[in-house]
């Protein structure tokens, strides 16, 4: 049965809180009179309810997950909206890497607890999606919209800013988990001595095509005191020795 909308289900229930009857609610909304008792007596709410309370009051109970999942949808996460009008998240990983799938997984079930986590294979196996549904979503991630993300402004809200300036870590984990990769750099010189020599050094790179994501990114990066670099348009580089130690102690090669 298909779900009616949440602006129908606010309009009743104010309807119905101002001592309005259920034909006169009929009448005036063009709900059907079956859906506007059920709603009166508690019946088919429960959803709607969430969705209310949702509005104003979702926070994670942990923060830091939130944080790092945060990372995870800014990259490779995206919400929809099914025809009875619920909503997921899905989160699309390379099935490579079955350790960032598993912590997107704690994730997901740490920020939504006591729903089900779904996984299921995309792209022939090479591709994992991980996903949850629940009302709280588009107040858990107001960065979502329509299309891309790097086609729309991408700004936090400020209850978010305040995570995760608390979990700056999780963040960068999130994001480089997406959209990022740890890699040895090499190159050949030769010497004085006529030796050729090989040097090589790890590094990261972010790389996104929204500006907002990626200044989002380097302003958490600073946070830590990473020195970064912009390679070109869309990624950023951290090379410096120090820098990629302390990235090192939270994030290292995916697995």
């Amino acid at each position: 049965m298909r779900r009616r909308p949440q602006v129908e289900f606010e309009s009743a229930i104010a309807l119905i809180e101002a001592g309005r009857g259920d034909t006169e609610i009929e009448r005036m909304t063009g709900i059907p009179r079956s859906t506007i008792s059920a709603w009166r007596y508690g019946r088919g709410t429960r959803y709607h309810l969430l969705l209310t309370a949702a509005r104003s009051s979702w926070r994670p109970c942990h923060p830091d997950q939130y944080s790092y999942l945060l990372g995870l949808y800014l990259g490779d996460g995206c919400l929809q909206l099914s025809r009875t009008g619920s909503v997921s998240l899905v989160i699309t990983l390379d099935a490579s890497y079955q350790g960032i799938v598993e912590a997107a997984a704690e994730a997901l079930g740490a920020c939504f607890p006591d729903t089900r986590i779904r996984r299921f294979a995309r792209a022939g196996g090479s591709v994992t999606a991980v996903g949850v549904g629940h009302p709280a979503l588009p107040f858990a991630f107001p960065q979502h919209g329509a299309g891309r993300k790097h086609m729309r402004p991408i700004e936090f809200e400020r209850w978010q800013r305040e995570i995760t300036a608390a979990f700056p870590r999780e963040l960068l984990r999130g994001l480089i988990h997406s959209d990022g990769c740890r890699t040895v750099n090499r190159f050949k010189t030769k010497l004085p001595s006529g030796r050729v020599a090989v040097y090589q050094y790890p590094r990261y790179f972010f790389s996104n095509l929204s500006e907002d994501i990626r200044r989002i990114f380097c302003e958490h990066c600073e946070l830590l005191g990473i020195r970064w670099t912009q390679s070109n348009p869309r990624n950023i580089s951290i090379s410096h020795r120090k820098s990629v130690a302390l990235m090192d102690e939270f994030i290292g090669p995916k697995w």
